[in-house]
């Protein structure tokens, strides 16, 4: 019985070399097989790499989220929170162009009775960004967004006395943004760092409509034309794995922001009063090794228009301590 079962095996693999020995020969001789081979095109797989490349210089650059507290406000406040929540459309090798769903809310616990929340800013928006060349570490990239703002209340802007109601006023306004964003990468044996540039434009909807898309109350004393920019030093560092002493991989541990804004348009100030018309910060965020998805942050600044929703006519330098939190709401694959 072993003697036919040994004799059987030894014919199955004879058959199996007899049917493999012609396809080698065939395929030595360039015959067609029959068997279907994809060359490989090293443009599209270059051009992949790099958008997955800015992919990530994106979410870099999306804002980030920040709890604690603001000092130095002429409304005192117990908790300042900065809710940035994004959601990634689109984040594809396959595609130079990149979605966002931001929906952003930012809320003030104030001190006095009751410790309440009055009027939080809704910012909803849909963001697009687009590459514009070929090189990571010199990324040039444009965005664009549209956004509504307002503070969900019904009341009315203006007081009988023409004030502005920050009790119960409505505050509404659409507006369009328009970037350019320049960027810089260098590599070093235990660090990365990675600069960037933005200058970009923000249009009111108002503008367009005669005074519609915008509560009343907010034509001549809101600025519905402003000038932002945003400068980024992001410095990552070198760090052994914590399990595997033998690798190590690069996680964010330094960054400094420096934010402005000039306000134009019509405001009832002179185009030269700063005071007025010029909203500027510097923030320093610092990250442990053991934070996964967030950083310490102390900054200052000086609001000439309070981005608050209806309390914008508010001037003042304040000073900020708390945490800052990355993207939020990315489900990866």
């Amino acid at each position: 019985m072993l003697k036919h079962l040994r004799t059987y095996l030894y014919s199955v693999l004879i058959a199996i070399l007899a049917l493999a020995f012609p396809y080698q020969k065939a395929v030595a001789a360039g015959t067609d097989t029959g068997r279907v081979t994809l060359p490989v095109d090293s443009s599209k797989v270059a051009t992949r790499i790099l958008n997955r490349d800015f992919n990530n210089i994106y979410i870099q650059n999306l804002s980030p989220a920040f709890l604690g507290q603001e000092f130095f406000q002429p409304n005192k406040t117990l908790l300042v929170g900065d809710v940035n929540t994004h959601f990634v459309l689109l984040s594809s090798p396959r595609s130079r162009l990149f979605v966002d769903v931001s929906a952003r809310v930012k809320v003030r616990l104030l001190k006095e009775y009751g410790n309440p929340v009055k009027s939080p800013s809704y910012m909803p928006g849909l963001n697009l960004y687009y590459r514009l060349n070929n090189d990571a570490y010199h990324p040039q990239y444009i965005s664009a967004s549209y956004t509504h703002h307002s503070n969900g209340i019904r009341g009315p802007s203006l007081n009988t006395d023409g004030s502005v109601n920050v009790d119960s006023g409505k505050f509404s306004t659409d507006f369009i943004q328009v970037n350019y964003t320049l960027g810089k990468r260098t590599d070093k044996p235990n660090t990365i760092l990675n600069q960037f540039g933005t200058l970009g434009i923000e249009m009111h909807r108002s503008l367009f409509d005669d005074g519609g898309g915008a509560s009343l109350g907010l034509p001549g004393h809101y600025g519905f034309v402003r000038v932002n920019g945003t400068y980024i030093h992001n410095l990552a560092k070198r760090y052994q794995d914590d399990i595997d002493p033998n690798k190590s991989d690069f996680r964010n541990w330094q960054r400094l922001q420096f934010d402005f804004t000039y306000i134009a348009g019509k405001t009832g100030y002179a185009a030269t009063d700063l005071g007025k018309r010029l909203n500027a910060s510097l923030k320093y965020y610092y990250q442990f090794p053991f934070m996964h998805n967030a950083a310490f942050l102390v900054g200052a600044g000086y609001r000439g228009q309070d981005d608050y929703n209806i309390y914008f006519q508010d001037n003042y330098f304040y000073m900020q301590l708390g945490i800052a939190s990355g993207l939020n709401f990315l489900f990866s694959k």
